[in-house]
């Protein structure tokens, strides 16, 4: 047994149990090649042609949303190009309104003073014979006393009073033209 032992190594499988093994191995590779490695090949197939789809759908969404982005860009500088043209209407119609708000006090401003002039030349003129009614009077009653008769002819006492009254507005005339 001794010459045995030494003959016989541990790690040397006898050989039929390397036969029986290497047909065990053929066995099993074989029904794994049939029936597992196929439904392997077809998993590995349909995630293939999923990723690759999914690529493909990717590009096609990407596609799709750079041209919308391009839709979008060409939209806001429609909307922008707009914005600015309203912008510059509403100031010139803005300019055009304060123009013509303008124009229409200037206007209103004109017809205030001309109104003004024309009521105080009314009043001028109503002070300035009130005043000469009055003064006339005076006149008249002073002249009256002064002279010790009275002048109640209606006439005589109007030519007076004017001529006293003309020859005032002259004196006052000229003295305004000398200043």
């Amino acid at each position: 047994m001794a010459a045995e032992g030494e003959k016989e190594n541990p790690l040397i499988p006898p050989w039929p149990e390397l036969v029986i093994g290497l047909i065990a191995f053929v066995i099993v590779f074989g029904f794994l090649a049939k029936k597992l490695l196929p439904n392997i090949n077809k998993v590995l197939e349909q995630r293939r042609e999923a990723i690759e789809g999914g690529i493909e759908k990717a590009e096609a969404a990407q596609t799709e949303a750079q041209s919308v982005l391009e839709q979008y860009k060409a939209q806001l500088a429609e909307a922008r190009h707009e914005a600015a043209r309203l912008r510059q209407e509403a100031q010139e119609q803005g300019a055009t309104l304060i123009a013509e708000m303008r124009a229409e006090g200037q206007r209103q401003r004109e017809e205030i003073i001309a109104a003004g002039h024309s009521q105080l030349a009314a009043d001028r003129k109503a002070a300035a014979s009130a005043l000469r009614q009055d003064v006339g009077q005076l006149a008249t009653e002073l002249a009256g006393k002064l002279v010790g008769e009275s002048l109640a002819d209606h006439a005589r006492q109007s030519r007076t009073i004017d001529r006293f009254l003309d020859g005032l507005d002259e004196t006052a005339s000229k003295a305004e033209a000398t200043r």
